[in-house]
Protein backbone atom coordinates (compact mmCIF):
# COMPACT_ATOMS: atom_id res chain seq x y z
CA UNK A 1 0.00 0.00 0.00
CA UNK A 2 1.01 3.50 -0.31
CA UNK A 3 0.55 5.29 3.51
CA UNK A 4 1.10 8.60 4.19
CA UNK A 5 2.39 9.01 8.00
CA UNK A 6 2.21 12.62 9.41
CA UNK A 7 5.01 13.62 11.66
CA UNK A 8 6.73 10.94 10.15
CA UNK A 9 10.27 12.13 11.29
CA UNK A 10 9.20 12.21 15.05
CA UNK A 11 9.60 9.74 18.22
CA UNK A 12 6.13 7.43 17.19
CA UNK A 13 6.34 7.99 13.78
CA UNK A 14 9.89 7.09 12.88
CA UNK A 15 9.29 3.73 14.42
CA UNK A 16 5.56 3.19 13.23
CA UNK A 17 7.49 3.91 9.72
CA UNK A 18 10.51 1.22 10.37
CA UNK A 19 7.40 -1.22 10.81
CA UNK A 20 5.62 -0.15 7.63
CA UNK A 21 8.89 0.24 5.49
CA UNK A 22 10.07 -3.14 6.85
CA UNK A 23 6.16 -5.05 5.52
CA UNK A 24 7.01 -3.37 2.68
CA UNK A 25 4.44 -0.63 1.66
CA UNK A 26 5.48 2.36 0.15
CA UNK A 27 5.84 5.41 2.40
CA UNK A 28 5.30 9.01 2.29
CA UNK A 29 6.91 10.63 5.02
CA UNK A 30 5.59 14.48 5.83
CA UNK A 31 6.89 16.57 8.86
CA UNK A 32 7.66 20.30 9.56
CA UNK A 33 10.26 19.10 11.64
CA UNK A 34 9.11 21.01 14.85
CA UNK A 35 9.80 18.22 17.12
CA UNK A 36 11.10 15.73 14.12
CA UNK A 37 14.93 14.92 13.50
CA UNK A 38 15.87 13.74 10.32
CA UNK A 39 18.02 11.72 11.92
CA UNK A 40 15.52 9.24 13.07
CA UNK A 41 14.91 8.31 9.11
CA UNK A 42 18.00 9.08 7.70
CA UNK A 43 18.63 4.86 6.73
CA UNK A 44 14.95 5.16 4.65
CA UNK A 45 16.33 8.62 3.20
CA UNK A 46 17.73 6.69 -0.07
CA UNK A 47 15.11 3.88 -0.60
CA UNK A 48 13.28 4.47 -3.40
CA UNK A 49 10.00 3.25 -1.63
CA UNK A 50 10.24 5.99 0.73
CA UNK A 51 9.85 9.70 0.52
CA UNK A 52 9.96 12.55 2.87
CA UNK A 53 8.04 15.42 2.33
CA UNK A 54 8.54 18.79 4.36
CA UNK A 55 5.28 20.14 5.00
CA UNK A 56 3.26 21.38 8.02
CA UNK A 57 0.13 19.72 8.01
CA UNK A 58 -2.15 23.06 9.01
CA UNK A 59 -1.77 23.96 5.30
CA UNK A 60 -3.45 21.53 2.37
CA UNK A 61 -1.76 19.28 0.53
CA UNK A 62 -2.97 17.02 -2.36
CA UNK A 63 -1.47 13.52 -2.56
CA UNK A 64 -2.65 10.15 -3.73
CA UNK A 65 -2.76 7.42 -0.38
CA UNK A 66 -4.79 4.22 0.68
CA UNK A 67 -3.62 5.04 4.16
CA UNK A 68 -2.82 7.77 6.34
CA UNK A 69 -1.72 8.24 9.94
CA UNK A 70 -1.89 11.49 11.11
CA UNK A 71 0.54 11.46 14.53
CA UNK A 72 1.72 15.55 13.35
CA UNK A 73 1.41 17.53 16.59
CA UNK A 74 4.06 17.98 19.48
CA UNK A 75 2.96 15.83 22.43
CA UNK A 76 4.99 16.81 25.35
CA UNK A 77 4.33 19.58 27.46
CA UNK A 78 7.08 21.49 26.66
CA UNK A 79 6.88 21.60 23.45
CA UNK A 80 3.08 22.36 23.16
CA UNK A 81 2.96 24.75 25.62
CA UNK A 82 6.00 26.77 23.56
CA UNK A 83 3.34 27.79 21.08
CA UNK A 84 -0.28 26.46 21.88
CA UNK A 85 -1.70 28.51 19.22
CA UNK A 86 0.25 26.70 16.79
CA UNK A 87 -0.57 23.84 18.80
CA UNK A 88 -4.32 23.93 18.62
CA UNK A 89 -4.24 24.76 14.92
CA UNK A 90 -2.05 21.66 14.19
CA UNK A 91 -4.62 19.99 15.99
CA UNK A 92 -7.77 21.29 14.42
CA UNK A 93 -6.37 22.51 11.11
CA UNK A 94 -4.14 20.03 10.72
CA UNK A 95 -6.54 17.37 11.36
CA UNK A 96 -9.27 19.35 8.91
CA UNK A 97 -6.55 19.05 6.58
CA UNK A 98 -6.00 15.42 6.66
CA UNK A 99 -9.47 14.25 6.94
CA UNK A 100 -10.17 16.28 3.56
CA UNK A 101 -7.55 14.27 1.94
CA UNK A 102 -8.97 11.32 3.18
CA UNK A 103 -12.05 12.17 1.77
CA UNK A 104 -10.75 13.03 -1.58
CA UNK A 105 -9.01 9.96 -1.88
CA UNK A 106 -10.85 7.59 -0.13
CA UNK A 107 -8.08 6.79 2.21
CA UNK A 108 -8.57 5.07 5.69
CA UNK A 109 -7.74 7.64 8.84
CA UNK A 110 -6.30 7.23 11.84
CA UNK A 111 -6.19 9.44 14.44
CA UNK A 112 -3.40 9.32 16.95
CA UNK A 113 -5.63 10.76 19.64
CA UNK A 114 -4.24 10.71 23.54
CA UNK A 115 -5.19 9.89 27.22
CA UNK A 116 -4.54 13.56 27.82
CA UNK A 117 -8.49 13.52 26.90
CA UNK A 118 -9.46 12.00 29.92
CA UNK A 119 -7.89 14.78 32.00
CA UNK A 120 -6.97 15.07 35.39
CA UNK A 121 -9.70 11.91 35.46
CA UNK A 122 -11.90 11.17 38.58
CA UNK A 123 -12.30 7.61 37.40
CA UNK A 124 -10.01 4.88 37.58
CA UNK A 125 -8.92 3.30 35.39
CA UNK A 126 -10.15 5.03 32.38
CA UNK A 127 -12.49 3.37 30.06
CA UNK A 128 -12.75 4.72 26.47
CA UNK A 129 -16.84 5.87 27.94
CA UNK A 130 -15.49 8.05 30.52
CA UNK A 131 -15.72 11.51 28.98
CA UNK A 132 -12.70 13.34 30.88
CA UNK A 133 -12.26 16.37 33.40
CA UNK A 134 -10.42 18.89 31.42
CA UNK A 135 -10.00 22.77 32.15
CA UNK A 136 -10.69 24.08 28.91
CA UNK A 137 -8.70 27.37 29.92
CA UNK A 138 -5.77 25.53 31.37
CA UNK A 139 -1.99 25.59 29.92
CA UNK A 140 -2.67 21.94 28.91
CA UNK A 141 -5.77 22.62 27.21
CA UNK A 142 -4.04 23.60 23.38
CA UNK A 143 -3.24 20.23 23.48
CA UNK A 144 -6.09 18.26 25.74
CA UNK A 145 -9.02 20.00 23.66
CA UNK A 146 -7.45 20.13 20.71
CA UNK A 147 -7.09 16.46 20.70
CA UNK A 148 -11.05 15.78 21.61
CA UNK A 149 -11.96 18.66 18.73
CA UNK A 150 -9.67 16.66 16.53
CA UNK A 151 -11.78 13.14 17.70
CA UNK A 152 -14.99 15.39 16.77
CA UNK A 153 -13.81 16.15 13.39
CA UNK A 154 -12.70 12.39 12.42
CA UNK A 155 -16.31 11.11 13.73
CA UNK A 156 -18.30 13.69 12.08
CA UNK A 157 -16.62 12.64 8.77
CA UNK A 158 -17.17 9.75 9.32
CA UNK A 159 -20.68 10.04 10.06
CA UNK A 160 -21.60 12.88 7.05
CA UNK A 161 -19.02 11.78 4.77
CA UNK A 162 -18.11 8.32 5.18
CA UNK A 163 -14.73 8.55 6.09
CA UNK A 164 -12.97 5.38 7.21
CA UNK A 165 -11.94 6.05 10.40
CA UNK A 166 -9.85 4.78 13.19
CA UNK A 167 -9.04 6.56 16.59
CA UNK A 168 -6.58 5.22 18.94
CA UNK A 169 -5.86 7.24 22.86
CA UNK A 170 -1.91 7.09 23.51
CA UNK A 171 -0.89 6.41 27.01
CA UNK A 172 2.45 7.37 28.15
CA UNK A 173 4.69 6.01 25.72
CA UNK A 174 8.70 5.89 25.66
CA UNK A 175 11.36 4.46 24.20
CA UNK A 176 14.55 4.88 22.12
CA UNK A 177 14.41 7.98 19.89
CA UNK A 178 13.06 10.37 22.89
CA UNK A 179 13.87 13.74 22.50
CA UNK A 180 15.90 14.36 25.86
CA UNK A 181 14.82 18.10 26.31
CA UNK A 182 10.99 17.25 25.77
CA UNK A 183 10.13 17.71 29.74
CA UNK A 184 8.58 14.08 29.97
CA UNK A 185 8.82 12.21 33.11
CA UNK A 186 11.27 9.56 31.25
CA UNK A 187 13.58 11.84 29.31
CA UNK A 188 13.99 14.04 32.00
CA UNK A 189 14.78 11.24 34.50
CA UNK A 190 17.32 9.48 32.36
CA UNK A 191 19.16 12.77 31.15
CA UNK A 192 19.98 14.16 34.67
CA UNK A 193 20.84 10.50 35.77
CA UNK A 194 23.06 10.59 32.81
CA UNK A 195 24.64 14.13 33.63
CA UNK A 196 24.70 13.17 37.05
CA UNK A 197 22.23 16.02 38.10
CA UNK A 198 19.54 15.49 40.41
CA UNK A 199 16.26 13.88 39.14
CA UNK A 200 13.35 16.29 39.59
CA UNK A 201 10.25 15.18 41.02
CA UNK A 202 7.17 17.21 41.06
CA UNK A 203 4.96 17.40 43.54
CA UNK A 204 5.41 14.22 46.25
CA UNK A 205 5.91 11.65 43.33
CA UNK A 206 3.16 10.43 44.44
CA UNK A 207 0.75 11.19 41.26
CA UNK A 208 0.61 7.57 38.76
CA UNK A 209 1.54 7.39 35.35
CA UNK A 210 1.54 3.94 32.79
CA UNK A 211 4.54 3.52 30.69
CA UNK A 212 4.29 1.60 27.41
CA UNK A 213 7.19 1.07 25.08
CA UNK A 214 7.27 2.35 21.37
CA UNK A 215 7.32 -1.29 19.79
CA UNK A 216 4.04 -2.46 21.78
CA UNK A 217 2.49 1.03 20.44
CA UNK A 218 3.33 0.62 17.08
CA UNK A 219 1.73 -3.01 17.30
CA UNK A 220 -1.38 -1.65 18.60
CA UNK A 221 -1.82 1.01 15.93
CA UNK A 222 -0.88 -1.05 13.01
CA UNK A 223 -3.82 -3.62 14.37
CA UNK A 224 -6.41 -0.89 14.67
CA UNK A 225 -5.52 0.55 11.45
CA UNK A 226 -6.20 -2.71 9.66
CA UNK A 227 -8.76 -3.90 11.90
CA UNK A 228 -12.50 -3.56 11.38
CA UNK A 229 -12.74 -1.90 14.95
CA UNK A 230 -13.33 1.84 14.34
CA UNK A 231 -11.87 2.62 18.29
CA UNK A 232 -11.54 4.97 20.25
CA UNK A 233 -9.18 2.77 21.86
CA UNK A 234 -6.63 3.12 24.55
CA UNK A 235 -3.33 1.74 23.71
CA UNK A 236 -0.72 1.73 26.82
CA UNK A 237 0.52 -0.25 29.54
CA UNK A 238 -1.72 -1.22 32.52
CA UNK A 239 1.22 -1.43 34.82
CA UNK A 240 0.67 1.92 36.86
CA UNK A 241 3.63 3.13 38.93
CA UNK A 242 4.15 6.50 40.89
CA UNK A 243 6.89 9.11 39.61
CA UNK A 244 8.49 8.36 42.79
CA UNK A 245 8.63 4.52 41.28
CA UNK A 246 9.92 5.50 38.16
CA UNK A 247 12.47 8.14 39.36
CA UNK A 248 14.21 5.54 42.14
CA UNK A 249 14.35 2.80 39.09
CA UNK A 250 16.24 4.63 36.56
CA UNK A 251 18.21 6.27 39.66
CA UNK A 252 19.67 2.94 40.28
CA UNK A 253 19.63 1.80 36.61
CA UNK A 254 22.21 4.92 35.86
CA UNK A 255 23.27 6.43 38.43
CA UNK A 256 22.54 5.42 42.28
CA UNK A 257 24.50 8.31 43.73
CA UNK A 258 22.34 10.90 41.78
CA UNK A 259 19.81 12.82 44.44
CA UNK A 260 16.73 13.16 44.37
CA UNK A 261 15.11 17.11 44.37
CA UNK A 262 11.11 17.78 45.00
CA UNK A 263 9.74 20.42 43.05
CA UNK A 264 6.02 22.04 43.45
CA UNK A 265 3.25 20.33 40.84
CA UNK A 266 2.72 21.93 37.17
CA UNK A 267 -1.06 23.63 36.83
CA UNK A 268 -3.63 20.87 36.19
CA UNK A 269 -0.85 17.99 36.52
CA UNK A 270 -3.04 14.22 36.46
CA UNK A 271 -3.07 12.55 39.54
CA UNK A 272 -3.78 9.23 38.44
CA UNK A 273 -3.35 7.84 34.29
CA UNK A 274 -3.87 4.40 33.66
CA UNK A 275 -5.74 2.82 30.47
CA UNK A 276 -8.18 -0.10 31.10
CA UNK A 277 -7.33 -1.45 27.74
CA UNK A 278 -10.33 -4.20 27.62
CA UNK A 279 -11.15 -3.04 23.95
CA UNK A 280 -7.46 -3.56 22.76
CA UNK A 281 -7.28 -6.92 24.17
CA UNK A 282 -11.25 -7.84 22.43
CA UNK A 283 -11.02 -5.90 19.28
CA UNK A 284 -7.39 -6.29 18.58
CA UNK A 285 -6.07 -9.27 20.14
CA UNK A 286 -3.23 -6.54 21.83
CA UNK A 287 -1.56 -5.96 25.16
CA UNK A 288 2.06 -4.97 25.92
CA UNK A 289 4.89 -7.44 26.03
CA UNK A 290 7.99 -5.42 26.98
CA UNK A 291 8.06 -4.98 30.49
CA UNK A 292 9.16 -1.49 32.30
CA UNK A 293 12.83 -2.88 33.30
CA UNK A 294 13.66 -3.87 29.89
CA UNK A 295 11.99 -0.61 27.97
CA UNK A 296 13.76 1.42 30.12
CA UNK A 297 17.20 -0.45 29.52
CA UNK A 298 16.79 -0.46 25.33
CA UNK A 299 16.13 3.61 26.10
CA UNK A 300 18.35 4.35 28.68
CA UNK A 301 21.37 2.61 25.86
CA UNK A 302 20.04 4.88 23.68
CA UNK A 303 19.93 7.82 25.64
CA UNK A 304 24.21 6.89 26.23
CA UNK A 305 25.01 6.58 22.25
CA UNK A 306 23.14 9.68 21.90
CA UNK A 307 25.38 11.51 24.30
CA UNK A 308 28.37 9.69 23.28
CA UNK A 309 27.68 10.89 19.74
CA UNK A 310 27.41 14.53 20.39
CA UNK A 311 30.85 14.17 22.27
CA UNK A 312 32.25 12.83 19.50
CA UNK A 313 31.11 15.72 17.43
CA UNK A 314 32.26 18.03 20.03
Amino acid sequence: MRILVTGGAGFIGSHLIDRLMNQEHEILCLDNFYTGHKRNIIKWLDNPYFELIRHDVTEPIRLEVDQIYHLACPASPVHYQYNPVKTIKTNVLGTLNMLGLAKRVKARFLLASTSEVYGDPDVHPQTEEYRGNVNCIGIRSCYDEGKRVAETLAFDYHRQNNVDIRVIRIFNTYGPRMLENDGRVVSNFISQALRGNPLTVYGDGSQTRSFCYVSDLVEGMIRLMNGDYIGPVNIGNPGEYTILQLAKTIQEMVNPDAELTFKPLPQDDPKQRQPDITRAKTWLGWEPTISLEEGLKLTIEDFRDLAYSKRVED
